[in-house]
């Protein structure tokens, strides 16, 4: 999953025409959807490419009822919203995600121990895996976590979709990211979907990148395969 963290549509268009053949899903967050709306879903679904509408929507669940029907019409592939919006809402929303894949975020992989000691909440792993549970219990079916959560959460909720940013292939800078790891580890560890950006937009040669990121993946898959045969 390449984001699409870019100001211009045009950018975004041109990101995507430059790596659909190698990256399946585009992720249009929230600047580029504050920016230029619902024209990104239709960009991306025009080149070919599976939209992952990444807004972390947190609200009352009427509130956020109405945001996933109107993405759902869309026909975007993935959504996400915010688990600590509590199991009412993911009941409710869910009756209206249809063949969208519903993803609940759990800690941000922005968020240190010591951020979230600060607002009184426990470290990442146990606040990750209390949301996942809990949304699980719920209903939800698809969760978004950091790579150092991923082994508890498919532990936990094995039977879900495990979507996890903060993945820095071997030698790239961690940037504003706190909980990190490598494509392999993340695979070897559960992920069933990586989010890869900075690495491969500031990379010299992008498509090089992808490729490196694509063999490490390789490499993760063939880690899990072995440790549960």
């Amino acid at each position: 999953m390449f984001p699409l963290d870019v100001e211009t549509l045009e950018e975004a268009r041109l990101w995507t025409k430059r790596l659909s053949a190698r990256v399946g899903v585009m992720k249009v967050g929230l600047e580029l959807f504050v920016r230029v709306g619902p024209d990104a879903i239709r960009m991306v679904h025009d080149a070919g490419a599976r939209c992952f509408l990444d807004l972390k929507l947190h609200d009352i669940p009427q509130t956020m009822l109405g945001a996933v029907r109107a993405a759902v019409e869309r026909h975007v592939d993935f959504l996400t919203v915010h688990a600590s919006a509590g199991p009412t809402a993911m009941r409710m929303i869910l009756e209206a995600t249809g063949s969208t894949q519903l993803l609940a975020v759990t800690a941000l992989t922005s968020l240190s121990d010591a951020d979230l000691a600060d607002m009184g909440l426990p470290d990442s792993a146990t606040y990750a895996l209390a949301l996942a549970t809990s949304a699980h219990r719920a209903g939800v079916r698809g969760f978004v976590c950091s790579p150092h959560e991923v082994a508890a959460l498919r532990a936990q909720v094995g039977d879900s979709v495990l979507v996890v940013p903060g993945v820095r292939p071997l030698g790239s800078a961690r940037g504003d990211q706190h909980r990190t790891a490598t494509p392999e580890a993340a695979m070897a560890s559960g992920a069933d979907y990586l989010v890869v950006g900075r690495p491969i937009r500031d990379a010299q040669d992008p498509l090089a990148a992808c490729e490196a990121i694509a063999a490490e993946i390789t490499r993760g898959l063939a880690e899990r395969m072995k440790a549960t045969s």
